[in-house]
């Protein structure tokens, strides 16, 4: 009597081969998410190749970049200055990638020298021309001083970036301050964060050495964007129109090179009443470099909305809420006004 043969698991058990995908795997799907433009994809999935193959540079390489695209510029040169510290000579167009990022930050001596880095390592690179043009594009603040760091004071200077990134862009002023006098101490050329010290500063409640450390550091250099920035909003916010007005005409004729520069005047403009030049100047930024920010979400949808852009308001809010999951989707800012 014939019978069907039953295949059972057990019989083949101890020749099933399982699939563990490699590296390489999950870095091209993290490339394909990457080229069409779904980054939080692709940062997933490249994560997963550099858990796999974590000595394997070119996946932090594509990472960084998905995050320079995102506009997570202190991420991205984490990654690259990992890269450089352990595999400079063969990465060398990371230098310029580092450049570009710390440009954007609007740290433009820390562009130039890693820009110069790049050209003198590799003077007929891939990036030549960028990094030639960066070189000239930059306009250096007078504020900072060229100094030679090394790349373990960097990394530290990153990580200090980021996290007072975090909490401000949360409002957290209590967490910043003291990691911004961290900051400041550690780094005193640092100029962004003594700005960024005021303005948790005014924020947290201490309104009268906000203003007074502002305008000390005005008079020390008048053409600074960040403290005419700053003490727009300060007077703004005190009920002084008239003052804040000043300061804003110095501001509404600047039109930066830097992504963060161009955020900063947009956001203010739209903090001080002038919602039709904020929302013109929000149209004009580069999303894909802010998305790390709330604060281009937040007041690119309040100028709108004054600019009788509704559905444009309610659409980068939710879009806002989805991808910074602390905010309150029921408490639109134009209401909490």
């Amino acid at each position: 009597m014939n019978t069907s043969t039953v295949i059972t698991e057990n019989m083949y058990k101890d020749k099933v081969i399982p699939f563990i995908p490699e590296g390489d795997f999950y870095f091209t799907k993290g490339v394909e998410a990457f080229q069409k433009r779904k980054f939080e994809l692709a940062i997933k999935w490249l994560k997963k190749a550099i858990e796999q193959t974590p000595k394997e540079a070119l996946y932090q390489c594509q990472l960084s970049i998905v995050y320079t695209e995102i506009g997570q510029f202190h991420k991205a040169n984490q990654l690259l200055t990992e890269v450089v510290s352990e595999h400079g000579e063969h990465y060398i167009d990371c230098y310029y990638l580092i450049a570009n990022n710390y440009a954007h930050l609007g740290l433009f001596q820390d562009a130039k020298r890693f820009a110069e880095t790049y050209l003198e390592k590799n003077v007929d690179g891939e990036f030549k021309e960028e990094a030639e043009t960066l070189l000239d594009l930059m306009d250096l603040d007078e504020e900072e001083d060229d100094d030679d760091w090394a790349y373990e004071e960097e990394d530290e200077l990153l990580i200090y970036q980021e996290t007072v990134f975090y909490h401000l862009e949360r409002e957290e002023w209590d967490i910043a301050l003291p990691l911004l006098d961290e900051l400041m101490t550690l780094f005193p050329t640092h100029v962004s964060a003594k700005h960024e010290y005021a303005f948790a500063k005014f924020f947290d409640g201490d309104q009268g050495e906000a203003f007074r450390l502002e305008k000390e550091w005005l008079e020390e250099n008048p053409q600074s964007l960040y403290g005419h920035t700053n003490l727009a909003i300060f007077y703004y916010e005190s009920g002084q129109q008239e003052m804040a007005d000043e300061h804003i005409e110095v501001i509404r004729n600047v039109y930066p090179i830097h992504e963060q520069q161009k955020l900063r005047i947009a956001f203010t403009l739209a903090r001080t009443g002038y919602c039709a030049e904020a929302y013109s100047r929000f149209r004009a930024l580069s999303k894909s470099q802010l998305q790390g920010h709330v604060s281009y979400y937040k007041w690119y949808s309040v100028a709108a909305y004054h600019c009788g852009e509704v559905d444009k308001a309610n659409v980068l809010w939710a879009e806002a809420c989805k991808r910074f999951t602390f905010l309150d989707k029921n408490v639109k800012p134009w209401n909490a006004e």
